[in-house]
């Protein structure tokens, strides 16, 4: 019977990774978010009632603490098999932007860029750090970064995609922690990896308004995603997302050479 903890879990790919692992009934599984009621609101009207959901920002330490606390009395003093750190910051307001839309206030993306790291980098630490000794308990002993290929310069320097600056800084630097934390703890057997869902639609159908501006930016965006995967580059569902992503996580291991890995949810290093 593994165990599962998803972070960032009330909405998005968290809500439906969350969702998925419910849906088998031999899974334990723990949500971690910071807005509780909404993720228990979520569950009640899909009618989920086998979640535990903790409440905790992955900002804060005591918080987290004291989640992990929580968590072990939930577990039952055995372990953690599976931590997904799917919580994330992603910026409205740099995101359709570059370094050149900025040059007279340079102050603006680097704020941003602040605090993406301390909410995918260091959150993600935080939250590591945590429920480590949660994890060596476990039987599987898998940590996982959900990440995206925003932050792989290869893909950059491919299509010259310049916009997200700080979203994809702090994605690159997440990739870089969790190597350092499979360099620092493999010889313990746990699998530190980084994993990219793809891209996933999470609008529920709700699209703000843009300007003629932003419209230019996206529609230059799009373009450069299509190069990139040879096509159209449509968003998957949340739900098609989590179990993709989940059959990564069950099919990689240690033993497999994927520690401090960062790979694509189908197991490439091409981000579609």
């Amino acid at each position: 019977m593994p165990s599962y903890l998803v972070t960032g879990a009330a909405r998005g790919l968290g809500y439906a990774l969350v969702k998925v692992l419910a849906s088998d009934p031999t899974n334990t599984v723990l949500a971690l978010a910071r807005n509780k009621k909404a993720a228990e609101d979520s569950l009640a009207t899909d009618r989920i009632s086998n979640v535990y959901v903790i409440a905790a920002d992955i900002t804060d330490e005591t918080a987290l603490k004291a989640a992990a606390k929580e968590a072990d009395a939930i577990l039952g003093g055995k372990g953690l098999d599976v931590l997904i750190n799917n919580a994330a910051y992603v910026s409205e307001k740099t995101a359709l932007t570059s370094i050149p839309d900025q040059e007279s206030d340079l102050q603006k993306i680097i704020e941003d860029t602040q605090r993406s790291i301390e909410v995918n980098v260091f959150g993600s630490l935080k939250v590591t750090i945590a429920f480590l000794d949660l994890v060596r308990q476990g039987q599987l002993k898998k940590v996982v970064a959900i990440s995206s290929g925003m932050g792989d310069i290869d893909m950059i320097n491919e299509i010259k995609l310049s916009n997200a600056v700080p979203y994809a800084i702090s994605k690159g630097a997440l990739n870089v922690m969790v190597a350092k934390l499979s360099a620092s703890y493999s010889d313990q057997g746990i699998l530190f990896m980084s994993l990219c869902p793809g891209r996933v639609d999470t609008t529920k159908g709700f699209m703000p308004e843009f300007t003629e501006i932003d419209l230019a930016r996206i529609k230059s965006i799009e373009t450069k995603f299509e190069k990139y995967a040879g096509g159209n580059y449509v968003a998957s569902p949340p739900e098609a997302s989590a179990r993709s992503v989940l059959a990564a996580i069950s099919r990689q291991s240690l033993a497999g050479g994927f520690g401090g890995s960062f790979y694509s949810h189908n197991g490439t290093k091409r981000w579609t």
